[in-house]
């Protein structure tokens, strides 16, 4: 009877130390994924936020060179909640192309680059609660155009292959659509009277309206498009990306975003 307790105790010890020793297999040879999960952050000390740093009001750099934007305030907002001080965060400026891939690749521990949360994106990464509802906005400077509807037979600019075309010709079906490759050739256009128009992200627009005081907003929304934060999938990301959630939720039930938006001057809000 004890040589079968003994028996028994024998292999539970050594199913203990083969089960570690596998673990530590694998963190040796790299099978545990190296984008951190909430743990590893607070014990590194910080967290990794790819952003972007060419988009005024949602990202961009100031004279100084320093990052700002909604989506900066964000990053640092997190980085005060989970770990307890603004400065507690990393930003890696990215490119369009590069805002899932980062992720995926397990680069930063997370994207806040004017991600729009969509089905087929869901597929490869995890979003968060939408922190901002973007949106296809019209612009112009022709003081007789009022409301979309006087924008009919009239010349509207869109970028080339954007989801934009569809939702103008949706709203305003006798509009003549110009393709253009850039905001500076929308704006272009319109300097030189060649378009009355142009339609994109209301978020970008409200940057360029700033900037350019002559223009303005139609008030009328042709979609909308929420933006989140994109986190990496994976039962270990689970606690972090409840936090980063909860505390999105936080800040918009206690006014800290409709605040920050109001700051940047952005059209909508959450």
């Amino acid at each position: 009877m004890n040589n079968g307790c003994n028996s028994r105790r024998i292999i539970s010890r050594l199913h203990l130390v083969l089960s570690a020793t596998i673990i530590c297999l694998l963190l040796v040879i790299g099978f545990v994924a190296s984008a951190a999960s909430t743990p590893e952050i607070q014990r590194r000390g910080y967290i990794t936020v790819a952003v972007k740093d060419n988009l005024p009001l949602l990202g961009f750099k100031d004279a100084n060179g320093r990052l700002q934007g909604l989506e900066i305030d964000l990053a640092q907002r997190l980085a005060t909640d989970l770990l307890g001080k603004p400065e507690a965060v990393r930003l890696q400026s990215v490119s369009n192309r590069d805002r899932l891939s980062v992720v995926l690749n397990h680069k930063v521990d997370m994207a806040i680059a004017r991600v729009t949360a969509t089905a087929s994106r869901s597929r490869l990464v995890d979003f968060s609660v939408p922190y901002y509802l973007d949106g296809t906005y019209i612009v112009t400077k022709d003081a007789a155009i009022q409301q979309i509807n006087d924008l009919a037979k009239r010349k509207i600019a869109v970028l080339y292959n954007s989801s934009t075309i569809a939702e103008v010709r949706y709203y305003i079906p006798n509009a003549e659509l110009v393709g253009v490759n850039s905001y500076q050739e929308a704006q272009t256009a319109i300097e030189n009277n060649t378009v009355t128009a142009f339609a994109a992200d209301g978020s970008v627009l409200s940057g360029w309206v700033q900037q350019n005081p002559q223009y303005r907003l139609l008030s009328t929304k042709l979609s909308t498009a929420p933006l989140s934060v994109v986190m990496p999938k994976g039962l270990q990301y689970d606690e972090f990306r409840r936090e980063v959630n909860e505390a999105i939720a936080r800040y918009i039930a206690q006014g800290w975003l409709k605040e920050r938006i109001k700051y940047w001057r952005l059209v909508n809000s959450p």
